[in-house]
């Protein structure tokens, strides 16, 4: 069954690591995952970028190294170009809780970096002004320090411990409490923010829609239809565009 987004008004998608498989952006969880090589759960932890930053670029270094080296895939372009072609009239949000910023580079352009992006560094330092800038670096040696507070240096995305930026997460609510199409890609749909964000839209009426590799389990109620299989090979028969 293909998604019409022709009648629908206001829609939004939000995607997960299943989105960037296909790039060789390695998932944290799952097989072959980064998990398995570093416990992520505690180099990735706000307090270890407190006490011991240069383990916190130990792990996000490597991530950015997948990130140089990767290109955007068929799904990030079918979403792109799904916005691209849109009418005026219509209103089209890309929630993402992907740090590599692939969608931007395969052309979407209103897109909510849920989790931040791994190639922007901004200081640790919350009263510091030094405005967050783009960097691909690995920086494995040493500690970076702010220019302007001499604070450590850190990537720009939501460490373990951290709560969800206030600004993304007010967008993301926003415009889930009148959505009227709601569809995750390459998420599980059963924790958050996918579990939180499909019931707003529930709530709001809106047509909701998985699209994920492994089923459900357990369940989510609010995602009315199901679709399982690769992103990068679902998403162009279920919206009818290529790229």
């Amino acid at each position: 069954m293909d998604i019409d987004v022709s009648h629908y008004k206001r829609i939004v998608i939000l995607t997960g690591a299943g989105v960037s498989a296909a790039s060789g952006i390695r998932t944290f969880r799952g097989k072959d995952g980064i998990w398995d090589e570093h416990n992520v759960g505690e180099y990735g932890h706000v307090s270890v970028l407190n006490k011991r930053p240069d383990l916190t670029w130990k792990l996000f270094g490597q991530l950015r190294t997948q990130v140089r080296e990767s290109q955007p895939n068929k799904a990030h372009l079918v979403l792109a170009a799904l916005e691209r072609n849109l009418d005026p009239s219509q209103q089209f949000t890309l929630i993402t809780q992907n740090v590599d910023g692939l969608h931007r580079r395969a052309g979407s352009i209103n897109v909510v970096e849920l989790h931040g992006n791994v190639t922007r560094i901004r200081c640790s330092n919350d009263d510091c002004d030094l405005a967050p800038y783009h960097d691909e670096a690995i920086h494995d040696r040493g500690v970076l320090l702010c220019q302007k507070c001499l604070s450590v240096l850190r990537p720009d995305i939501v460490l373990f411990g951290e709560q969800l930026p206030p600004v993304q997460s007010a967008q993301a609510k926003l415009v889930l409490q009148d959505c009227d199409l709601f569809v995750a890609i390459g998420t599980s749909g059963i924790v958050p923010p996918a579990a939180r964000y499909v019931q707003m839209a529930d709530t709001a009426g809106a047509r909701t829609i998985c699209v994920n590799l492994e089923p459900m389990a357990p369940r989510n109620a609010a995602f009315k239809e199901e679709y399982l299989g690769k992103a990068e090979e679902l998403l162009p028969g279920l919206f009818g565009v290529g790229h």
